[in-house]
């Protein structure tokens, strides 16, 4: 079961009806564009924190990040609401935002467009990855009743989010290290779930997700 299909049978149990397909040009599942474009972005965003490139090139993901992720994530977003599936709605808007709201803050600090001193530059980054981190944590309990993949993916994500952030305070560069095998870990865990909606869409069978956390 996909994220759209699960939030949909949801909706359709506490209606007490049975959830209709959708036709027209807004059918199908837009996880098939959210999931591939979270997974690029990711990948791009563990590479740099390991030190894939030079610690001043950390500009270096953000065209994927923005041209790809942020939008892709937006486009899902939209094409969700279209169909009415308000959580998957959510869900890649939150990520839309946060992948958005990164590249901004990358090109306004090395840019200096919004006024932050350099000694303000860590204090800056860490308030960003202090919301980010709580609002991802948000989204990890909201799921709890999604298949267990769902929530394991935004937990570690949080993770990733937390790690980061004691990195950038204590300045250190092995635990941003940490952070972007973490990263690449949800990234993983992403590229299974392509393979799950992407087999589902060519009409194969899903994989497996888990049972959720929480039932009824």
């Amino acid at each position: 079961m996909t994220t759209s299909e699960a939030a949909t049978a949801e909706y359709a149990r506490h209606a007490n009806e049975e959830p209709e397909p959708v036709s027209g040009p807004l059918s199908g599942d837009p996880a098939l564009i959210g999931v591939p474009t979270f997974i690029v972005g990711s990948i791009a965003l563990g590479m740099t924190l390991v030190g894939f490139v030079p610690a001043e090139a950390v500009g270096a993901p953000v065209a994927i990040i923005l041209a790809a992720t942020g939008i892709g994530q937006l486009v899902a977003a939209i094409w969700a609401a279209g169909l009415g599936q308000s959580a998957v709605a959510s869900i890649f808007g939150i990520f839309s935002g946060f992948w958005l709201s990164y590249g901004f803050l990358v090109l306004g600090l090395t840019h200096e467009w919004f006024g932050v001193p350099a000694e303000a530059a860590t204090a800056t980054q860490a308030l960003f990855l202090t919301s980010w981190a709580i609002m991802v944590g948000l989204l990890t309990l909201a799921s709890l009743r999604l298949p267990a993949a769902y929530p394991l993916l935004f937990g570690l994500i949080t993770t990733a989010l937390v790690v980061v952030l004691l990195a950038t305070v204590q300045g250190s560069a092995g635990l941003q290290a940490v952070g972007g095998y973490v990263v690449f870990t949800f990234a993983a865990l992403g590229c299974y779930l392509f393979f799950h909606v992407m087999s589902v869409a060519t009409g194969g069978r899903g994989l497996p997700l888990g049972s959720p956390v929480l039932g009824d």
